[in-house]
Order: structure tokens, then sequence, then C-alpha cells
């Protein structure tokens, strides 16, 4: 089959001719160059306060290359860093999204949002995070605020669109201070961000996506009940198995590891998942680019 040709003038001007140049090209060669990918790119996959004071991993969070549309979630400490070292450009990020104002997600928004404003000199992007990391203890200087196009105030139930992307925040989670997980959809894949959260039966409802990505901090839970002197809010490998078993996706990634996690090594623990499971469990390792293609050949 021939492809059809398009022609295009380009035109130019010199010594005060007019010179018009033809370039063809096919609807197939278009077509190609059109075609979209979505792509989570991992800038660290450690977290909780031990692991990010020490940088055993690093903690720069999620950077989503949806079709074209480039999205940073929870800039951690070292966000930056990781950004140059993956050679990632942060002008062309169109948000930032805080799941919540912990050091751990959000300490590198600031030098984020200068760096997606160009030093300030290119005011753009937005800025989503719960109304406690803006009013409560904010995480954004106040100087920062007027380089974005806006700042949105993320909710329970409420869904956003960032260009063609559009995302999800269903749940409150249980945590220290306001916490939101999302639901990520495309014009070609779901996926779910499950942020720090203690387990609750309820949670794998909100979560039903074609990806997980879960942070995964404990070996075993710290819940009220069986550590009432110190409870701790995150998820661990039982809860990690409960959601894989009850939501089934196409597959699940483990990040944001804490010093116990990492020291049972994540891949091992990602292995006995898949086998308890029989869903895909991929351990996340710094710098790591999972495209989201990969889940149709399943």
């Amino acid at each position: 089959m021939l492809a059809t040709p398009i022609v295009i003038r380009y035109y130019r001007r010199v010594k005060g001719v007019v010179i018009i140049t033809l370039i063809g090209y096919s609807k197939t060669d278009m077509k190609e160059k059109k075609q979209a990918k979505d792509t989570i790119t991992f800038l660290g996959t450690g977290g909780a306060r031990f692991m990010i004071i020490t940088q055993v991993l690093a903690s720069g969070g999620l950077w989503l290359d949806l079709g074209g549309t480039e999205i940073l979630v929870d800039p951690g400490p070292g966000c930056i860093v990781q950004t140059n070292k993956r050679k990632l450009k942060a002008e062309k990020l169109s948000a930032i999204i805080v799941s919540h104002r912990h050091l751990d997600h959000a300490a590198d928004v600031n030098i984020m949002v200068e760096a997606m404003t160009q030093g300030g000199f290119k005011s753009h992007g937005r800025l989503f995070a719960p109304t406690d990391a803006l009013e409560t203890e904010p995480v954004l200087l106040n100087y920062l605020r007027e380089r974005l196009d806006a700042i949105e105030v993320l909710e329970e139930s409420k869904t956003y669109d960032i260009e063609d992307v559009s995302f999800k925040t269903p749940v409150r989670h249980v945590h220290p201070v306001e916490n939101y997980g999302m639901v990520f959809t495309t014009p070609r894949h779901t996926f779910s961000y499950i942020s720090d959260t203690r387990y609750f039966d309820d949670l794998p409802g909100y979560y039903n996506s074609e990806l997980l990505i879960i942070n995964l901090v404990f070996m075993e839970p710290r819940t009220p009940e069986s550590h009432p002197n110190m409870p701790i809010d995150h998820l661990s490998v039982p809860d990690v198995e409960r959601l894989v078993s009850e939501i089934r996706p196409k597959a699940t990634i483990l990040t944001h590891f804490g010093m116990g996690v990492w020291r049972a090594k994540p891949w091992e623990i990602a292995r006995q998942l898949t086998e308890k499971t029989g869903v895909k469990v991929i351990a996340a390792s710094d710098g790591m680019k999972f495209d989201l293609s990969t889940l149709d050949e399943d």
C-alpha cells in the first residue's frame, strides 16, 4: 500500500526574494512520528526517614511521560539531581503533583518549580497539592507561586485534567497528614499510584487499574493493634499481597522502600509476591524506566 504524500510549503526570505521549499512527507511517516507512548521513570526508590537521610537509595519521585505530557509526582530530596542525571528536561513539565507534605515526597518541590519555569523567565505549569501542603505548612515558597499558571487543591473523589491525561484522587489515605493516591488515565492506559497509607478494608476498591505502583515501606504492619506504642501508617508486604490479590492488575511495581525492605532485597520480595498472587510484581530500581506498552503484550 502506497503512502499518501503530503506537501508542506516552507517560506523563507533571502535578499528580499521569497523562496518556497516543498518538503514531502507521507501519512505513514507522520503516523509513526505521532505514535504516543506512556512511560514512568523512577527518580528514586527510597522512602521514609532513614532511607532519605542516608540516600542509600535515591528519593526523587516519579517522572511520567504520558504521550508527550510530562508530569512529576512527589519530588522528594534529590529530585533535581536525579532529573539532570537522567537528562530529563524540567521545562517540559506540564505539572507537579504532591501527594502530601512529608519531606520524602515534597522536599524538592521548590527547586523543581524553579526549574520548570526556567528560573522564573518562563512562567508556566501547574502544582497540585492537598490543602494542608499549601496552607498549614506550605511546601512552596510564596515568590514561586506567581510563576505558575495555577495551583490546584487535591481533594477526595475529585478528577483533574492535564492536557489529554486525567487523574483522580479517589480517597483520603490514613496518614498523619492529608494524603492522596492517584488513578491516572491516558488515551492508552490506566495506572494507579498508591501513596503512603495504613491499609484499610476498602483500599483495594479505589485503585482498580492495569498497573499498580505501591509504596512499600515495611516488612510487617505497624498498626495501632500490633504496635500500640508507636503505630506507623505505611504499607507492608502482607498489605501489598492483599492489594494485588484483590485488584489483580496486569502488573505491580514496588517502590519507596524503607531500610528494612531494602535489607530484605526488594527483588526477592517481588519474586515471592509474584509466586503467591500469580500477578507479575516488579521491584523498581533507581532510574528504571517502565514502558506501559509492555502491559499490552501480556
